[in-house]
This record gives C-alpha cells, sequence and structure tokens, in this order.
C-alpha cells in the first residue's frame, strides 16, 4: 500500500462550491466544504490489500443492468463569468471509449490496479465477496458566449472507475477512484482535476488523497485513494457505510465543476458466529462453498444428483434455528437406520431453500430410501443415506465456509462440487 500525501485545502472547496453546480451519479449537489484531502496514513499495522481468491467469482450485482439510452444522461452547467465562460459536466451511460482506453496496470494506476473483470462493469457494479467495481463515462466540456453566441471551446471525454476492495478479516476498506481522459480537445484538455473524500454511515474516514493533476495527456490515468474503518461498537453488530468522492475540474478561466460519485456495497459486522472481531464482505455477492470428490465422495455424489434433479446450486444463508431445525426434521426425522451412515439434505439445512420453505422430499438411487419418490424442479429437498465421516466433514466444511467469508442471515452463497 503507497503512503499518502496531503492535497487541497478547505479554503479552496469552499471557492470552488460557491462557483459550481455538480452533476451528481443519481444526485446533483456541490462537494460539502467540510471535506477535506487529508494527509493521514492508514496505521502501518493494519494493511489492506485486495484479495485474489480465485474462487471468488465476480458478478453483477442482482437486479440491476446497465443503463443504455438517451434518459439515462446526466448533466450540469455552471453559471457563466463575466466575460461568458462556463462548463458543464455530463454523465453518460452511451458513450462507448475506444479499444484499449480501459488498459490498466501498475505503471499507470497510483494506487492499486482495479482487477481485470472491472472491465465487465460499464455503469453496472460487478463484484466478488471483497471486491466491487463501477466505471463510467464522464464528459467535460468548456463554453464562451459571446454576443448571445454561445461557442465551444474545448471537450474531454473520461473513463471514472471506482473500486472497492475490503478484507474478511478486518474492519478496514477502501474506496479508490480512477480517471483517465481518453480523447480530448481545446481548452477542456488543460484542465486539472482532484478529488475529496467523505462518507455518511458507521464508519470513519483514516486517510484520502487525490491530489491535482492535469487531465492531459490522453490514456494516464490519475488516482485518489480513502480508507475507511468501521465504526461499529459491540457485538452481533453490522452496518454499511456511504463513501463518496467529489471530484473537481479546475481550469484557468472557466469557474471550477463538480462531480459527485459514491458506493455503498461494503457490509461491515462483528456478528459472524465463532469469527470474533470486525471484517467486512460485499453482502450480496456469492462466494462458493466447495465440496470436493476426493474428501467427502458420497456427499459429492448426492449433491451432484439433487443439483441435476432442479434443486438450486445458488441458495440463502439462515441463521434461524427453528428454520434450521424445521429443514432437518422434514427431510431426515423419518430416516432409516443404516448402520455407519447418516441422512443427508439438499439444500443444505442452514438455507433459506430447504422444507421449511415448502415442496416434497425427493431421493436418488441407491440412497437407501423407501417410500420416498424421485422427482425434479426447483422445490423441495433430496435426501439420501451417505457414509457418516461424509455428513461430519460436511458440517465442518460448512461452518468453517460462513465464518471465512462471513455469510450471514439472508447472504447468497454458491454451493459447488469439484
Amino acid at each position: 500500500m503507497r503512503q499518502n500525501t496531503a492535497s487541497t485545502t478547505v479554503l479552496r472547496i469552499a471557492t470552488t462550491l460557491a462557483a459550481t453546480i455538480a452533476c451528481v451519479v443519481g444526485t446533483t449537489a456541490g462537494a460539502p466544504a467540510q471535506t477535506t484531502t487529508d494527509a493521514q496514513t492508514p496505521s502501518p499495522a493494519v494493511v489492506l490489500t485486495p484479495d485474489r481468491d480465485a474462487t471468488r467469482k465476480p458478478e453483477p450485482k442482482p437486479g440491476s443492468s446497465p443503463a443504455s439510452g438517451p434518459a439515462s444522461s446526466q448533466s450540469s452547467c455552471s453559471t457563466p463569468t463575466f466575460d461568458g465562460r462556463h462548463s458543464c459536466v455530463e454523465v453518460t451511460a452511451t458513450d462507448t471509449p475506444p479499444s484499449g482506453a480501459l488498459r490498466r496496470s501498475p505503471a499507470l494506476i497510483a494506487g492499486v490496479t482495479p482487477p481485470q473483470w472491472c472491465d465487465q462493469a460499464n455503469n453496472q457494479v460487478w463484484a466478488t465477496r471483497t471486491q466491487a467495481c463501477i466505471w463510467q463515462t464522464v464528459t467535460y466540456t468548456t463554453y464562451r458566449v459571446t454576443n448571445g453566441q454561445r461557442t465551444t471551446t474545448g471537450q474531454a471525454s473520461l473513463i471514472v472507475m471506482q473500486y472497492n476492495y475490503t478484507d474478511t478479516g478486518l474492519g478496514r476498506y477502501a474506496h479508490q477512484i480512477d480517471t483517465s481522459m481518453y480523447s480530448g480537445w481545446g481548452d477542456a484538455t488543460k484542465a486539472t482535476i482532484d478529488g475529496q473524500a467523505t462518507l455518511t454511515g458507521p464508519c470513519t474516514r483514516t486517510s484520502a488523497t487525490f491530489p491535482a493533476k492535469p487531465l492531459a495527456p490522453v490514456n494516464s490515468w490519475n488516482t485518489g485513494e480513502s480508507f475507511f474503518d468501521s465504526s461499529l461498537v459491540g457485538p452481533a453488530t453490522k452496518g454499511k457505510c456511504k463513501t463518496s468522492w467529489y471530484l473537481t475540474f479546475n481550469n484557468a478561466g472557466y469557474d471550477p465543476a463538480v462531480v459527485d460519485y459514491s458506493m455503498n456495497e461494503v457490509r461491515c459486522d462483528n456478528a459472524t458466529a465463532g469469527r470474533p472481531g470486525i471484517g467486512c464482505v460485499i453482502p450480496w455477492s456469492a462466494s462458493n462453498l466447495v465440496y470436493t470428490r476426493t474428501a467427502t465422495p458420497e456427499l459429492a455424489d448426492h449433491v451432484t444428483k439433487a443439483q441435476a434433479s432442479g434443486l438450486p446450486s445458488r441458495l440463502t444463508r439462515t441463521e434461524d434455528q427453528t428454520v434450521i431445525d424445521s429443514n432437518r426434521t422434514k427431510a431426515c426425522g423419518s430416516a432409516p437406520s443404516v448402520p455407519g451412515k447418516s441422512c443427508d439434505e439438499y439444500p443444505i439445512a442452514t438455507s433459506e431453500q430447504g422444507l421449511n420453505a415448502g415442496g416434497t422430499r425427493r431421493t436418488q438411487p441407491g440412497c437407501g430410501f423407501t417410500g420416498v419418490p424421485t422427482g425434479t424442479g426447483p422445490v423441495g429437498a433430496s435426501v439420501c443415506m451417505i457414509v457418516a465421516t461424509d455428513n461430519s466433514s460436511q458440517g465442518g466444511t460448512n461452518t468453517q465456509f460462513f465464518r471465512r467469508d462471513r455469510v450471514l442471515q439472508g447472504d447468497p452463497f454458491n454451493v459447488v462440487v469439484q
């Protein structure tokens, strides 16, 4: 993690806001006057780095889709100066950067280089359990009005990428923002850009820096880094914090323009059973609960057949002991007695998709159940008598997974057989 340096002052921001009408992603507002870029550095004892665990696969945020069409554009323009100069900022989902504009490397990004899968996050949040990305395009345009006629004096098109990363074992997370001009001409390309970080919710800012840098040349990246610590107090607590970056475009002869970018993807908690202390995750992104054929062959065989019969591989965690007990009783309460074996149910009892949610039991060939039919479909549960050691191992695997990835009530997860 690189050291942060001091940047702009509160006085400059207050001056900026007095002259600016901001164009905001989701809302329109100027950067708050109390916002500063500070010179604090995260404690050396707490080193936050992105988790590159390959089992955590990126996915788009459920219920979201890339916006399209002219209706998705947002723009705002400042009041002209005495000589008719003014600037506008427009955030649009329809502009397409040229091939190669998203190219990133440690040599180009001053902070942490976002993962390659962030390229898919065009106007849509993508995430793993510990990382989240979204990028959009913004156009900065300068004008001059003379004798009632407005003339465009320059235009710059930029990529703005937001990147969250955190750690399941730390109560700290980062909100990084990276900008790059991919085309431009005229006065707009003479601007500089810098940023200020703010927050709302149960967290505190430990550091933030985005020193002023020129937009030019094209395909050069400017980076803002901010780090936040969860301020949750006491056990069994959890909460999300909304963090924002206010980016300011300054240009000699023109009033400043400000654009606001926010993320609210990270949840921190001190509520994970068996794992005291605070850690943070992207709660809507599902990790993989993996069963292996080498370690638990009969368990793996049953889960494979159950999923093949139509039962879902994506499940939702329940911590409600009443629901868990109901799932187990309805599935295995009348299981046959088979020496060395025990009843396995799928979906697993610690999920909301068990028999407590409805449906009927089904079984698979060779599972040792009589009077229970086979069946298909996404509702219900499959039961099978499997070797007891596999069943015991499954319990430990489940517990370790839920702790590792802080899978709490209502969180999604995938069941995968390898």
